[in-house]
């Protein structure tokens, strides 16, 4: 079975419901993952997006702040949520599919903008967020598996605008970028985007503050599809669509594609 995913984190789904449906009907993804959603479950416009097919949800949330959606065209099932580093936030859930696929749909604290656990509590959270997250998946390596989601950290020297002048920068330090590829090889998880697109810079995220975002062209990225070896070499077609960081009253993140044939 062939689907195509995507994930993008919203800045709020009742706030940009009109760009989510834009997304759903030029695109029409058959999984759409959202983040910050800042909305509880109950309030978020499913009824809108069920009228465009989008009839399945799993969602965790809370009022004003995180808060992650799974909408889907195809049937899903709710297999549950953890709340990393016990932080009492909505930051995870995850859905399987009818063909087995379970799909985990992440929110990484943001971290503050001081890369110093001892003066910024932030950063720690989030530090402490990626060693739970790694520990999990040690524990019990995922198989037929799609973790996608904005984690809030650019790995790759190609994933950010200047890689030296944002070195000390949170979302691209070392620190962060070694505690997400711990995360990445305790699951042993394919980053499906780069294995499709090898090379050249690629960015999900340009920052509100840029009068002209798209000339300054400062960005990273953040939002990341990854899959398990089983099921990462029937992924294709990544992408994202720069074009919705253009869009009137948008969110500050792009949506990120890919499509699996499994």
């Amino acid at each position: 079975m062939a689907f195509t995913l995507a994930t993008w984190n919203i800045n709020s789904v009742r706030l940009r419901a009109g760009l989510v449906e834009t997304l759903l009907t030029q695109e029409a993804p058959d999984v759409l993952c959202l983040q910050e959603c800042k909305s509880p479950v109950d309030q978020i416009p499913l009824e809108r997006f069920a009228a465009l097919g989008y009839g399945h949800m799993v969602a965790r949330g809370q009022k004003g702040y995180n808060g992650v959606a799974i909408l889907s065209k195809l049937p899903l099932e709710d297999v549950g949520d953890r709340d990393f580093a016990g932080l009492g936030h909505s930051r995870h859930v995850a859905a399987r599919l009818e063909n087995g696929v379970v799909v985990h749909n992440f929110y990484v604290p943001a971290g503050g903008d001081e890369p110093n656990r001892e003066k910024n509590e932030k950063f720690g959270q989030k530090l402490d967020y990626l060693s739970e997250m790694r520990d999990w998946f040690h524990e019990g390596r995922p198989e037929k598996a799609i973790l996608v989601g904005d984690l809030n950290i650019a790995p790759r020297e190609d994933d950010v605008w200047d890689h030296k002048k944002l070195l000390k920068i949170v979302s691209h330090t070392p620190v962060e970028v070694e505690a997400l590829n711990a995360v990445m090889e305790a699951g042993a998880w394919v980053d499906v985007t780069r294995q499709d697109i090898t090379e050249g810079k690629l960015y999900s995220w340009w920052s509100y503050r840029a009068k002209d975002w798209s000339a300054a062209d400062k960005g990273r990225r953040l939002d990341h599809i990854w899959a398990t070896p089983d099921i990462s070499s029937s992924a294709y077609g990544s992408r994202i669509l720069r074009d919705a960081r253009g869009w009137e009253k948008p969110s500050d993140h792009a949506p990120v594609f890919a499509t699996f044939d499994v």
